[in-house]
């Protein structure tokens, strides 16, 4: 089976109120490229990947007007994709969403929230990923009071050979300092944007750490948002949030063998899932931003991990059509792992 995270920027511009395609010349969202022109290699893209399970990472809005699911199914019809079901957790005020597409003939899928319910009192124990997560961030002795931007989907998962899992699927808040003035300023907000991260990743390796302990297969996909090096505020605070996700090796851990690869470069590493163009510098940046970590017991299951990158991976290189694909689709590049499930 194929699993899939791939984060579709500007995936809401595609679609009207009604959650019908807008394909059209009309402006997408990304650089210089139309509706028309992202969806056919949206359409290019997710034929190719075939996947059987796809996070859908900034997935179409939900609101009282739109509706994600609606708005990925049509999607999926469109262009006859096999993972043509789609499923939604708690949805946000972001216009990006966090949705699950997946073929209904090789799974059965429903949203399964774990842990309590809060409200605004909050708590300590890893609750309810909608909820309050209480933490001393600073060890002042006061209490930070954190919340999910956007919440992570959490999905009970059963294979058409009846196999059973868990997956999560994240997408971490940004460390970006927008708004910022001054250099000051932008420290400031840098700092506490990262604290506030490192904050979910606890929350979220709570959870992954109840899961391991309970003995389930478990899947944690998507955009992170972080890596080892990508900033110089990580030396404050030790790890970055993929480390604390992922636990450490010889423990109860999670695996990536890009993020692994990462780990130990230390130094940066040239494997990255994503392609920002940067107008000031007028050059492109990569990172490593997005990730599939599994369990060890489906490390056993004969994993086989790809970057769809049109640079940096051959098949994706030598097929122009896809290679064009993937740079207008997205400015991320989907991840998948291939599993004997």
């Amino acid at each position: 089976m194929r699993f899939a995270t791939y984060n579709v920027e500007w995936f809401n511009n595609l679609f009207d109120d009604h959650g019908h395609l807008l394909m059209d010349d009309g402006w997408s969202g990304r650089h210089d490229i139309k509706r028309a022109q992202q969806i056919e290699a949206l359409g290019i893209v997710f034929t190719a990947l075939d996947a059987d399970v796809i996070v859908v990472v900034e997935a179409p809005d939900q609101n009282g007007k739109r509706s994600t699911v609606q708005a990925l199914e049509t999607f999926a019809a469109a262009f006859d994709l096999r993972a043509r079901k789609a499923l939604l957790g708690f949805g946000n005020d972001t216009q990006q969403e966090i949705a699950l597409l997946y073929d209904p003939d090789a799974v059965t899928a429903r949203h399964d929230p774990i842990g309590q319910e809060t409200g605004k009192k909050g708590a300590t124990d890893a609750p309810r990923f909608d909820g309050v997560f209480r933490i001393d961030l600073d060890i002042d002795a006061t209490e930070d009071m954190v919340r999910f931007s956007k919440p992570p989907l959490e999905v009970a998962l059963r294979t058409a050979k009846g196999f059973d899992l868990r997956l999560i699927g994240a997408h971490l808040k940004s460390k970006a300092p927008h708004g910022a003035r001054g250099r000051d300023e932008v420290m400031r907000m840098s700092i506490a944007n990262r604290r506030k991260q490192l904050a979910q990743a606890i929350w979220l390796r709570r959870r992954v750490e109840q899961h391991l302990a309970a003995g389930e297969p478990l899947m944690v996909l998507g955009d992170l948002n972080d890596g080892p090096g990508l900033d110089e505020y990580e030396h404050l605070f030790g790890r970055s949030s993929v480390e604390i996700i992922m636990g450490e090796e010889g423990g109860p851990c999670l695996f990536d063998p890009h993020a692994r690869a990462a780990l130990r470069s230390k130094l940066g590493t040239a494997i990255s899932t994503s392609r920002f163009y940067l107008s000031k510098e007028k050059k492109y940046l990569q990172a490593l931003l997005d990730y599939v970590m599994v369990s060890q017991d489906l490390r056993g299951r004969a994993p086989e991990w790809r970057i769809w990158h049109p640079f940096n991976d051959h098949d994706c290189w030598s097929v122009p059509e896809l290679r064009e694909a993937l740079l207008a689709a997205s400015d991320h590049f989907p991840v998948t792992l291939d599993l004997d499930i």
